[in-house]
């Protein structure tokens, strides 16, 4: 996966639930979010992702997915990059209202690099 010109590349770490749900959408949507959830929150770096998967996701259910997929820059160009620790720490805040457009400029298929148990 390279990136163009028109794309950012993204992380999200998931757990088995919601990437079954990416997984029935053809790998092409994030699900709804909840409705105690109302920030959807890519980040910006494996690392990150991976750290989350591995350390939040596997104890809190039994398994952890690094997922990567890209989304296209104009969409993204409204929203923030948040800073939420160390510098390499970055994410988006999508708001959950947003969600289905974001899904619209996602380019490609979203995949799953990396999986911890």
């Amino acid at each position: 996966m390279t990136d163009e010109p028109e794309a950012v590349t993204l992380w999200r770490p998931t757990g088995p639930d919601e990437l079954a749900l990416v997984a029935a959408s053809g790998w092409r949507a994030w699900p709804p979010r909840l409705p105690d959830q109302p920030i959807f929150y890519p980040v910006l770096n494996e690392e990150y992702a991976t750290m989350i998967a591995r350390d939040w996701n596997v104890p809190a259910s039994g398994a952890g997915y690094v997922t990567r997929f890209r989304v296209r820059r104009h969409f993204l160009d409204r929203y923030d990059v948040h800073q939420v620790g160390g510098r390499t720490i970055l994410e988006y805040w999508i708001p959950a209202e947003d969600l289905p457009a974001l899904n619209a400029n996602i380019i490609g298929v979203i995949e799953v690099v990396a999986e911890f148990r």
